[in-house]
């Protein structure tokens, strides 16, 4: 048996500026989503072209405390075509959390705290 990852999930507080932050900082657009007809909670999909995996933002109704969606070393991976570019968008954006220059990455949050570690195609 060989699996394959398809999505990672991170919990939201605000879908609409989780989706915008997405679009913006990573070219990521919704592909699809899934939920109840009460609208009690819902779960949105993003992605781009370059890629068949997915993040999933599950957003519930009614939510008031943040959601703790990962450790201090968890986080995502994104590979971007013009890291000065994206790094200074990303400064624009005000998301950039550190930078380490000797690897030439650096890591990014979303609006919920979630990391994204950000490194230039090899």
């Amino acid at each position: 048996m060989k699996g394959r990852l398809v999505h990672h999930c991170i919990h939201v507080m605000d879908l609409d500026a989780s989706l915008a932050f997405y679009e913006k900082a990573l070219g990521m657009t919704e592909t699809h989503r899934m939920g109840p007809e009460d609208g009690s909670w819902v779960n949105v999909y993003v992605a781009n072209e370059l890629a068949p995996f997915e993040i999933e933002f599950t957003w519930n109704r009614g939510r008031t405390e943040p959601y703790e969606n990962a450790g201090k070393d968890v986080h995502i991976a994104v590979r971007v075509d013009d890291i000065d570019a994206a790094f200074a968008l990303h400064q624009e954006m005000g998301c950039v959390l550190r930078r380490n220059e000797s690897l030439g990455i650096y890591f990014i949050t979303d609006p919920d705290g979630q990391l994204i570690e950000v490194m230039p195609e090899r």
